[in-house]
């Protein structure tokens, strides 16, 4: 056993680097575990700070706004792209007091598990840093299992090589799945299904939702099948209300995952996995702080203790209550909006889908009448003070004056239906001037034919080709990408031309805008991609 003096020694001598401290991680580990505590470093091991922390910051200074970023009141939902949900005071508070402690990580994922599983209804659970790695680290523990050989030759050594998705719960969140490798094989069909099963067949893959409860190959169907070859089902359930009895878990799913940051409103860096213990541990043992494959999707004490509490208080909330008070902000924000000219609006009840349950508004009126489009509203609320971002926006000029907006009342903070209702009320009772856009004149450009197109990323350039017929102002035709294809529609006026697409790319939507102007045989503009960014490109003709 090494020694108090050898053990301080080693951190009094500079010259020790990363690697030297990794060989004697052993050592150190058995050292602490055995070694008795003194009374004084208990007492030293105590948190010394406040036992609360203080909201001192306002709307108009706070740690976000003294670096340039503009907080938002989210009338949207629970989007990644604009931080998820707002954590609940519990889980504030058990982070606060988790950040004052050192903790063994294997000693405290087992007992968080052991608590989460317990409240979940599951026979073992872990914490991840969200949703995805929950999908990626399960994915793993069913190919990998804890040989650490596999492990540390991901991905391009493997075994159990495949993972079957049914052709309907393919989307861009099964990446989860796609990160470590495997051969992503689709069905449609029980007979495919069972044929496509075989000893190289890692794990299924389904995404809950009202599909999967309806298609032929419904979860309940897909499990009772893989059970014939005891291949695990991984049930993403990332934005569901964890129901118990667990409805997956009892309809034979292996895994089942939630995201913490949505309606448990938990660490949004969080997720939970259930599942058997061996599988759990796996995915665990896979994940940070081990060195593994998982090594970059580390789970802090702070985040783990977060989620704990975070389910504790879901089964405590009165989640009727929570939707009786969404119900009232909805209505109040409609009352506000009594008397515009065109306007109306309709409340959509949650149906039963388990995910973002929350009734919702849709707001419809003519922008001819009442001076403003969706997307100018949107835009305003957007710049506005204080910055309010809504569920989308439809109708722009001159062509499609019909508009709306939705509200998501689901992350609003308790006040924030006032302002809501207050900024809708202001822009669309006096939503100043907006002008049509102007109209290019001129000769009409002929852009049919082939061509070659260079796309300039903010880092890098891609190769793509367009194929394009015309007929006067309207445009369609085939885009061809670097590895994937999409059809395209436009139309140009004068020689200012508009190219649109929707590319699927592994089941990631990528939406396509060109925006540019003909001169003869050559072509340049913009690129705008959605959450994908924006680009330049030029273009010649073949």
């Amino acid at each position: 056993m090494i020694q108090k003096g050898n053990i301080m020694s080693l951190f009094r001598n500079a010259s020790w680097s990363r690697r030297d401290l990794l060989k004697q991680t052993g050592m150190l580990s058995a050292a602490a575990a055995t070694a008795p505590l003194s009374a004084a470093a208990a007492t030293m091991a105590k948190p010394t700070g406040p036992d609360h922390v203080t909201m001192t910051s306002t709307d108009a200074d706070n740690l976000f706004t003294r670096i340039g970023v503009r907080p938002i009141v989210n009338a949207r939902g629970t989007y990644t792209i604009i931080s998820g949900s707002q954590s609940l005071p519990e889980v504030k508070k058990a982070m606060f007091e988790a950040s004052h402690y050192y903790v063994q990580m294997d000693e405290m994922m087992a007992g968080v598990g052991a608590e989460i599983a317990k409240l979940m209804g599951a026979p073992s659970a872990i914490v991840t840093c969200g949703c995805e790695a929950a999908i990626a680290l399960a994915t793993v523990a069913c190919i990998a299992g804890t040989d650490p050989e596999r492990s540390q030759s991901l991905p391009y050594v493997k075994g159990r090589n495949q993972v079957i998705i049914p052709t309907y719960s393919r989307n861009q969140y099964d990446f989860g799945v796609r990160m470590s490798g495997p051969e992503i094989v689709e069905v449609d069909t029980e007979d495919q299904l069972r044929a496509k099963m075989s000893e190289h067949t890692a794990m299924i893959y389904i995404i809950s939702g009202p599909r999967a409860f309806q298609e032929p190959l419904s979860i309940k169907t897909v499990c009772a099948i893989a059970k014939e070859k005891n291949v695990p089902v991984f049930v993403d359930a990332a934005a569901e209300e964890p129901l118990v009895p667990n409805i997956h878990l009892a309809a034979g799913a292996t895994f089942v995952a939630y995201s913490g940051g949505k309606c448990m409103r938990g660490p949004q860096a969080a997720g939970v996995l259930l599942g058997p213990s061996d599988l759990t541990r796996a995915a665990f043992w896979n994940a940070a702080p081990h060195h593994n494959w998982g090594r970059a999707l580390k789970v802090g004490k702070e985040e783990a203790m977060g989620m704990l509490a975070a389910v504790q208080q879901w089964y405590k909330r009165d989640h009727d209550a929570e939707q009786k008070q969404w119900l009232a902000w909805d209505n109040y924000i409609i009352d506000a909006l009594k008397g515009i000219p065109s306007l109306t609006s309709k409340i959509n009840m949650p149906d039963a889908d388990l995910s973002n349950r929350a009734p919702t508004i849709d707001i419809m009126w003519d922008a001819e009448q009442v001076g403003i489009t969706g997307t100018e509203l949107v835009e305003m609320l957007d710049k506005g003070s204080p910055r309010i971002l809504v569920a989308g926006g439809s109708g722009h000029r001159p062509d499609m004056m019909q508009s709306s907006v939705g509200i998501m009342p689901y992350m609003m903070q308790p006040g924030d239906y006032k302002i809501v209702a207050a900024a809708l009320s202001k822009y669309l009772r006096n939503p100043g001037k907006h002008a049509n856009p102007p109209v290019p004149t001129g000769t009409l450009a002929n852009v049919a034919g082939t061509w070659n197109v260079t796309v300039n990323f903010t880092r890098g350039t891609g190769q793509q080709q367009f194929v394009l017929t015309q007929d006067e102002a309207s445009i369609s035709g085939e885009q061809n990408g670097e590895l994937f294809k999409a059809q395209m529609r436009g139309k140009v006026v004068a020689d200012h031309v508009t190219l649109m697409s929707s590319m699927n790319a592994n089941y990631s939507n990528i939406p396509w805008t060109f925006t540019g102007v003909v001169s003869g045989s050559t072509m340049s503009g913009d690129v705008r991609m959605g959450e994908y960014g924006a680009a330049t490109f030029t273009a010649s003709k073949a």
